[in-house]
């Protein structure tokens, strides 16, 4: 449940620190006084998009800051550990700050995480149904997602729409195949002419290398024998040669070191030096006996080199890119026989439709007790709303061949007395009755929600009189079960909370803020006989409200 909520410049409130009650709570007060504001900031808390509007004028940053107990079912505590969040002694703090500019950031615990992960983490701790929430009850989708709600059967119904995607793919494919037929066969014969090709080409990294080296060596071999001659020369092949020179210098070094040892380094210099020009002089020489005057060689090679060049600038890439175009060309190839072969394709699209309707009717087989059970009990609901013999219904109209949302449409229905058939929702019921209705199907439907908070705001507009003490008496008896809290401006209902808080504005230098007062029993009979009396309220109110409390 909410424990504490912590607000800071946010719209017109400066500074609040509220700490919660379990059971039903009721949040009342004059009308623009900031009651919806403080579910406002909840709801930055719990994800909501922000804008620059959340900060109170003439501040840098709005903050909010929740703290939850952390729900025995596992659930939270499981997602905290998946995510590496560690829980903080049994409850979960969630913290969200928007600067002047609109840019939000956000924390779990203490950790900085993302608006997603914020949200997410706010669906284990708390459902909130706005004013509007009714009038959302109009829309197909609405209707559909409450039920898949009620029935446990989200993931399903996402899994039913997955697969309906993955059988329109094959369908179309197919199609796609039959209708241009003749241009995935050109296309073909062309990927295939082109795979045929470089595989002709052989192409190979290694090949290619050792070829540019040796083309390099043999069309320089002239060059080359000419060079090496020379310097086999010098080295070792004329009196003046170095190598036995060194040889014989270092000879002479050696005979004037064993009279002065100083000269020790200098022999051993000249006789590495004269090992080297050795080892130098052997090595030119191999080389020099492997050069050669090839031109028939010369030939094949640079025939080799212009073929690869050739195929490379014609497919518009550099040769060493041919091994991983052949790859591409060969992969496009299999793709577009594969979608060339009509058998094949329609065996693909046979199985995706098969696991459409396979996962369609087990999100049926969900749907059907859910909405004849929920059906029973909104009808059972309504009973006590001033709708006396009306009834609720969801209709589960098949559809031959199923949509992404299964093979029924949902369609919540309702007769207003027992004198009339039901009809669409959307067509037969007025704004009180929708009123009434909606909230009984959102009580109903929220005794299966696992969210230990549940918040309402205002969603009692449209009702009064005998209708609204009714109303009290459902959010008591849910607030047995977890914790609720109501926005409301109704007397009868705010008289059915255990517990309630005044909400008002005050000016401070010339500033509007908005204020919470924790009600006592006797603040609780004056605001009471506010709602009841307007601005004047007299003894016989104060008297008819703490009456109404008494049966609370």
């Amino acid at each position: 449940m909410l424990r504490r909520l912590t607000i800071r410049d946010f719209v017109i409130v400066d500074h609040l620190e509220l700490d919660f009650q379990a059971g039903f709570g009721a949040l009342t007060g004059e009308t623009g006084a900031g009651k919806s504001i403080l579910l406002d900031a909840l709801g930055l808390a719990l994800g909501d998009r922000a804008d620059a509007g959340a900060v109170r004028g003439g501040r840098e940053r709005a903050e909010v800051c929740a703290e939850f107990d952390l729900p025995a079912d596992g659930a939270l505590a499981a997602w905290l550990a998946e995510q590496a969040l560690d829980a903080e002694e049994g409850s979960v703090m969630l913290r969200r700050v928007v600067d002047a500019g609109g840019r939000s950031r956000a924390w779990l615990n203490g950790t900085p995480v993302t608006l997603a992960q914020l949200r997410e983490a706010g669906e284990f701790l708390c459902d909130i149904h706005g004013q509007h929430a009714h009038h959302a009850l109009l829309r197909a989708d609405a209707q559909r997602a409450l039920l898949d709600t009620h029935a446990g059967a989200v993931e399903l119904a996402a899994a039913v729409a997955a697969a309906h995607r993955a059988w329109r793919q094959a369908l179309e494919r197919r199609q796609h195949a039959e209708r241009d037929s003749a241009a995935t066969e050109r296309e073909r014969e062309l990927l295939a002419w082109q795979v045929r090709e470089l595989e002709e080409l052989a192409f190979d990294p290694d090949e290619w290398a050792e070829l540019n080296q040796e083309h390099g060596r043999l069309a320089h071999a002239a060059s080359l024998m000419g060079g090496a001659d020379e310097v086999l020369a010098a080295l070792g092949d004329n009196d003046l040669a170095v190598a036995p020179l060194l040889a014989r210098l270092g000879a002479r070094v050696g005979e004037m070191a064993g009279i002065d040892g100083s000269l020790d380094e200098t022999r051993s210099l000249l006789a590495d030096a004269a090992i080297q020009a050795d080892e130098a002089l052997h090595a030119l020489r191999r080389y020099r006996d492997r050069l050669d005057l090839d031109p028939e060689r010369l030939t094949e090679i640079e025939a080799r080199i212009g073929a690869v060049t050739d195929l490379a600038r014609k497919h518009r890439a550099a040769p060493e890119e041919l091994p991983a175009l052949l790859d591409d060309c060969r992969a496009r190839l299999e793709a577009l026989s594969a979608s060339a072969d009509p058998g094949r394709l329609a065996e693909q699209e046979a199985q995706a439709r098969a696991a459409f309707e396979d996962a369609a009717r087990r999100l049926s087989a969900a749907r059907k007790p859910a909405a004849e059970a929920l059906s029973a009990e909104v009808t059972a609901a309504i009973q006590t709303l001033a709708m006396a013999g009306g009834r609720f219904e969801i209709a589960l109209e098949p559809l031959p061949e199923g949509c992404a949302h299964g093979l029924e449409n949902v369609e919540f229905r309702v007769a207003a007395n027992a004198s009339q058939p039901p009809r669409a929702l959307a067509r037969v019921a007025s704004g009180g009755e929708l009123s009434r209705i909606g909230l009984a199907i959102q009580v109903t439907a929220s005794r299966d929600s696992a969210t230990p908070t549940m918040i309402f705001d205002e969603v009692d507009v449209g009702i009064g009189g005998g209708v609204a003490e009714i109303v009290g008496q459902l959010l008591h008896r849910l607030g047995r079960e977890r914790q609720v809290l109501c926005v409301t401006h109704l007397a009868q209902v705010a008289a059915r909370a255990d517990w309630q808080w005044s909400i008002a504005k005050a000016e401070r230098n010339g500033e509007v803020l908005s204020r919470v007062a924790v009600l006592d029993e006797g603040g609780r009979v004056e605001e009471i006989a506010r709602m009841l009396g307007g601005v004047r309220i007299t003894d016989t109110t104060r008297q008819h409200a703490a009456e109404m409390l008494g049966q609370g």
